[in-house]
């Protein structure tokens, strides 16, 4: 089994789960640059990222953007209903999935794939179904953590880091 897409969700995985409105309105989040950093490196080896997410943010746009994840789907209600459209239009096997969320509107999706990750500070509904549960926090690298098992799980340090080199 060779994972070829990771998912991710944002809020509490790729985020702290926070929101916060500036006095305009504004919404502002914060991104972990490490977690970025593995990403754009998962996608370098040749591999796919899509981010499936509940809500739907000009921000979130702005980082899937940033990040050249052309599979962005946000405002998602049944996110394994959009994972499996995504799977028949790659024509990837979900046994060639890995994903993380953290919260029970990840539970369906999470329990679809091959492999799934949650963040050690996710729904103890969620960490009940995950494979792994990694040790950093949504928001402070829990993304990275979740790329780094996988690239030594598949055996691709050397090429990971070559990368690099």
């Amino acid at each position: 089994m060779s994972i070829e897409l990771i998912v991710l969700d944002v809020d509490g995985t790729m985020t702290d789960s926070h929101i916060t409105y500036s006095e305009n309105g504004d919404e502002i989040k914060s991104f972990n640059v490490k977690d970025g950093l593995a990403i754009a490196s998962w996608r370098k080896l040749g591999r796919q990222v899509a981010i499936i997410t509940g809500r739907s943010s000009k921000i979130v746009a702005r980082r899937a953007q940033e990040l050249r994840i052309e599979h962005f789907y946000q405002g998602v209600e049944n996110k394994k209903e959009v994972l499996d459209s995504l799977l028949s239009k790659l024509d990837i096997k979900m046994e060639n999935v890995a994903a993380i969320g953290d919260d029970l509107n990840d539970l369906s999706m999470l329990k679809s794939a091959a492999l799934s990750f949650v963040p050690r500070d996710a729904s103890s509904y969620v960490d009940k179904i995950a494979d792994v549960i990694l040790s950093k926090k949504g928001g402070e690298g829990a993304v990275r953590e979740m790329i780094e098992y996988l690239i030594k799980k598949e055996g691709l340090e050397k090429k990971y880091l070559a990368l690099w080199e």
